[in-house]
């Protein structure tokens, strides 16, 4: 059953053509990289698949059911979840706190209590021992994940992620890099990202999507995006070879 699917999506604001005509399907546990240049369109296609932003024309279908028109909320409690660059987060509030506010708001018949439901979500990503902190005395690698844990409350069912490396550091990058796997293969949570850390996306994404202009210009596996000639040209670079990463 395919999970997550973009069909022909197209999105333009007045003269500008953000997207044109992009397809996309993630199956249950997949692991996607939207990856391309600045101004792509990749955090328009991620705002058009989780309802921030209506396409102009094509469809959205979540599990088979046709969302395109349905506010970002009700995609969210259906099982789509998303973090941003930019952390959304209560700085004078706990870790536990923020991740129960999103436990509470995804709560869901038969889900436990929402301060049961935030700490196995913090055990699980490795932030029991920060519970009591308050977000703002965390560094940056750790509220990133705080966001992740925020977003895991709601038990989706795919994880769409913005820039979830940006500024972390190489160990922190293999951290989330193994907390993903583990969740794909555990949960089977597919997770679609937008990355610009090439080392990340090729070790972790089984398929890649490349966007230039808001167009398709490729689709693969890592190792037949690392050897397109359109994607050299446009992003990766002429000189870019596998043993930079």
């Amino acid at each position: 059953m395919k999970l997550l699917q973009a069909c022909g999506v197209t999105k333009v604001y007045g003269g500008l053509q953000a997207l044109t005509d992009v397809d996309l399907t993630v199956m249950p546990g997949e692991s996607v990289a939207v990856i391309g240049p600045n101004g792509a369109g990749k955090s328009t296609f991620l705002n058009v698949l989780t309802g921030l932003t209506p396409p102009t024309t094509g469809r959205v279908l979540f599990d088979g059911t046709d969302v395109t028109k349905l506010a970002t909320h009700k995609r969210v409690r259906l099982g789509i979840g998303r973090t941003f660059q930019h952390g959304r987060l209560f700085s004078r509030m706990s870790v536990l706190e923020n991740v129960m506010t999103a436990a509470e708001t995804c709560r869901r018949g038969g889900d436990g209590a929402p301060r049961e439901t935030a700490m196995r979500v913090l055990e699980r990503m490795g932030l029991a021992a920060q519970a009591a902190e308050a977000v703002g005395s965390l560094s940056y690698g750790q509220r990133r994940m705080v966001e992740m844990c925020r977003v895991l409350a709601g038990k989706p069912r795919v994880l769409l992620l913005d820039e979830p490396a940006a500024g972390l550091n190489s160990g922190e990058v293999e951290q989330l890099v193994e907390r993903l796997a583990a969740l794909r293969e555990e949960h089977s949570v597919a997770v679609v990202l937008i990355e610009h850390n090439m080392g990340m996306v090729m070790r972790f994404a089984e398929r890649i999507l490349v966007l230039n202009f808001g167009s398709t210009i490729a689709e693969g596996t890592p190792e037949e995006i690392q050897s397109d000639p359109a994607v050299l040209t446009a992003y990766l670079g002429e000189g870019y070879s596998h043993a930079d990463l």
